[in-house]
């Protein structure tokens, strides 16, 4: 922010724990995949003299995108904590994958932050999700920056960039996103593009020139002064708008000069605020160089502009009973309160926690309570215990560096935390406390898949709940009526993930089969059937008969059993007997193996023999029954229809309404929403639905977001039952 020298302590090598919540900086970054997140964290860490060479440790590996799944699929998949040192100041800096299929992985470091850096890039712009995810910011009032990448791009332009993020960000206030510095342009290249080689600092009225691979500070020539000064008096005016100092407008107007001090100072605590957002301009060093282009004025931003923890309000906290509890957050003295932001595994290490401390301070070898939110809905399993936690570690790339303590405000992984799993909190084992939970997308991509072979089969169950363990955005379902396990994922690519991390991690191999839904049979008529089940062979026989009635019922009725046989015909004994054979009949189904619903089954008449007629000869009878009334009647094939809230930006609202339409759905109605986009009702079939996770992406760019939830079973059209019976017939 200003032109003071520097000084990096966070020499590579070495790990730091944070001694107080004001020395901290938790910087969460935010950006579509591609925009240049991963490069500049590595720009960042070399700036810091946290690495030796541009995103490398010692070990030669990368610094943020380290695993070997990354590294396969060249993009983030995972959170990422970097930390490191500029001005005495240790900065957690959070890596997030830009993808849509990993938002778990970016609500973590949302809410591991107190500050974010939205980046973008100059050749790919602004994107309806990165526009999402600074309203969510926005809602929740965490202070954030804009830093501009790419700008080497044949076509890049700071200035034209600067004004796309002020109308994409500023909503009703543009002039509260404004540059901080210009970039400054070299000699033009033979295709005509002039490459950024310094910036030009608007309120130290400095030129900071890159092109040596250091930045060097001079004063800036007759050329640059116009630009520079009509470019300051608009981030003076934005400045002085957001200033706490209500009379400093009005003496500014008055021709009043306000010193550079007094508006870094309002700089700096706007943007603490959240109130003003700061574009900054970034790139990586070239070959040989220690400094990227724009890394010491963000480190200087980070570290002077962004708020301490001590200055961000925490989530709630409670007792584990859902008492609530009064605590001076951020406190390294006060009872310990920490949460699990990401659980990970490592095959020498094992599981491995990153930990936010919110209150408290957290040492090896501590015994904690873990608390969890019981998310049994989604294959979480629910806890309440006591653990002793192993050595605490600052992670850089593949290495654990050892940290003595982690005090409120810092962040730090913990080892050995064998029941803990992501969104858990930690609290002292004799004052057990909960934090309240973050949300977290649903799944509603199906994985249906089996064991590849017997020894997988041993395995799958232990692979399946660490996986689950891991993620919280993915749910394990053990489906009873389809007999299948499914893996509700967020995408293509993070069901991609999860089948690599099964075969590579906890080396079980599964194939992938076709997802079912559970659908049901019904009556579409009255039926009569007679079940005969006769048998004399010698010695004690069987004997039992009955005949029933069947007629259909509204959805919803389940099925209901009447006995109307009068006279003895069977013995009152017995009408349990054959109450459970029809049931037991109606839970296999009578036509396509679906289970039988919404019908009324009348017990009419039978016949007993004194001897031979028993409890398993009458349920023999009953289904025997039930399938011969099914064979003279008409079965109708019940779907599972869901209702769906599809959140669109308006701009393509009238496409995915016609896209419900071509899915059998059935528009309930629109409501307008604000930020210009439109929640749209409607009842859609299951199994049109399976894939609509993937297709509503497409179809939206991305924007576009959907819930959904059982509503009931209803019949499914003639032609649709009869094309689907004959795939199954196909099929077997």
């Amino acid at each position: 922010m200003g032109d003071k020298a520097h000084t990096h302590t966070g020499a590579a090598g070495r790990a730091t724990a944070a001694d107080h919540p004001t020395s901290v900086r938790n910087v969460v970054l935010v950006g579509h995949s591609g925009s240049g997140k991963t490069t500049l964290v590595e720009a960042l860490a070399l700036t810091a003299g946290a690495v030796n060479r541009a995103g490398r440790v010692e070990d030669g590996g990368c610094v943020s995108d380290y695993d070997d799944m990354e590294h396969r699929q060249r993009r983030s998949v995972q959170l990422s904590l970097v930390p490191v040192e500029w001005d005495g100041i240790k900065i957690n800096l959070l890596d997030t994958p830009g993808y849509a299929d990993f938002v778990g992985e970016l609500r973590a470091g949302l809410r591991a932050a107190d500050a974010a850096l939205f980046v973008v890039s100059a050749s790919d712009g602004v994107d309806g999700a990165t526009r999402m995810v600074w309203e969510e910011c926005a809602a929740v009032g965490m202070p954030r920056a804009i830093v501009i990448t790419h700008l080497e791009a044949a076509r890049a332009d700071f200035e034209e960039m600067t004004r796309i993020c002020a109308e994409a960000f500023g909503g009703d206030d543009p002039d509260a996103v404004l540059p901080l510095y210009l970039p400054l342009h070299g000699p033009p290249a033979p295709d005509g593009h002039a490459p950024v080689t310094g910036l030009v600092g608007l309120l130290s009225r400095k030129l900071f020139d890159y092109a040596s691979g250091e930045r060097v500070a001079s004063e800036p020539g007759e050329a640059e002064l116009p630009q520079l000064d009509e470019a300051r008096s608009l981030l003076i005016e934005g400045i002085i708008s957001e200033s706490e100092d209500e009379t400093l407008m009005e003496r500014y107007l008055g021709g009043e000069q306000v010193d550079v001090k007094t508006l870094v100072e309002d700089l700096e605590r706007a943007v603490a605020r959240g109130v003003f957002f700061p574009v900054l301009a970034a790139a990586p060093a070239a070959d040989g160089a220690r400094q990227g282009l724009g890394t010491v004025e963000l480190l200087e931003l980070i570290t002077r502009g962004f708020p301490t923890p001590l200055e961000r309000a925490a989530p709630r906290v409670t007792t584990p009973e859902g008492a609530g509890r009064e605590l001076r957050m951020c406190d390294p003295e006060e009872s310990l309160v920490a949460e699990v932001v990401k659980t990970s595994s490592d095959p020498y290490v094992g599981r491995i926690s990153m930990v936010r401390v919110f209150s408290g301070t957290l040492r090896a070898d501590q015994t904690v309570h873990v608390s969890g939110h019981g998310m049994t809905d989604r294959g979480h399993e629910d806890h309440d215990v006591d653990e002793r936690i192993g050595a605490l570690s600052t992670p850089f790339g593949k290495q654990q560096r050892p940290v003595p303590h982690v005090i409120a405000g810092d962040l730090a992984c913990v080892a050995k935390l064998t029941r803990a799993e992501t969104g858990d909190t930690l609290s002292a084992k004799d004052d057990p406390l909960l934090m309240a939970p973050w949300e977290m997308p649903d799944p509603l991509l199906p994985l249906a898949i089996e064991a590849h072979s017997k020894p997988d089969e041993d395995k799958l169950s232990q692979g399946l709940a660490r996986l689950v363990a891991e993620d919280p955005t993915m749910r394990l379902e053990h489906n009873q009526d389809t007999h299948q396990v499914v893996l509700w994922c967020l995408g293509e690519a993070h069901a991609d993930v999860a089948l690599e991390r099964l075969r590579s991690r906890y080396g079980v191999q599964v194939d992938v089969v076709p997802h079912r839904v559970a659908l049901r049979e019904t009556f579409g008529g009255r039926a009569a059937g007679r079940g005969r089940h006769v048998k004399q062979s010698g010695g004690h026989g069987q004997y039992a008969i009955c005949e029933i009635e069947v007629e259909p019922l509204p959805g919803g009725s389940g099925i209901e059993f009447v006995d109307k046989v009068v006279g003895g015909a069977v013995p009152r004994q017995f009408i349990p007997s054959v109450e459970k054979g029809v049931r037991a009949q109606a839970a296999k189904g009578v036509a396509a193996g679906h289970p039988l619903i919404d019908v009324r089954i009348t017990l009419l008449d039978g016949k007993a023999h004194s001897v031979d007629s028993s409890d398993a000869a009458f349920q023999t009878a009953g289904a025997l029954a039930l399938r011969e009334a099914a064979s003279e009647a008409r079965i109708h094939l019940l779907e599972p229809v869901a209702e769906v809230g599809v959140l669109v930006g308006d701009d393509y609202v009238g496409t995915v309404m016609s896209d419900l339409s071509g899915r059998r759905g059935k528009v309930l109605g629109t409501e307008q929403t604000s930020g210009g986009r439109t929640l749209i009702r409607a009842e859609v079939p299951e199994i049109e639905i399976g894939r609509y996770a993937v297709d509503l992406r497409s179809l939206s760019h991305g924007t576009a977001r959907f819930d959904r939830r059982y509503a009931r079973h209803e019949p499914m059209p003639a032609q649709v039952a009869d094309r689907l019976r004959e795939e199954v017939r196909v099929a077997s």
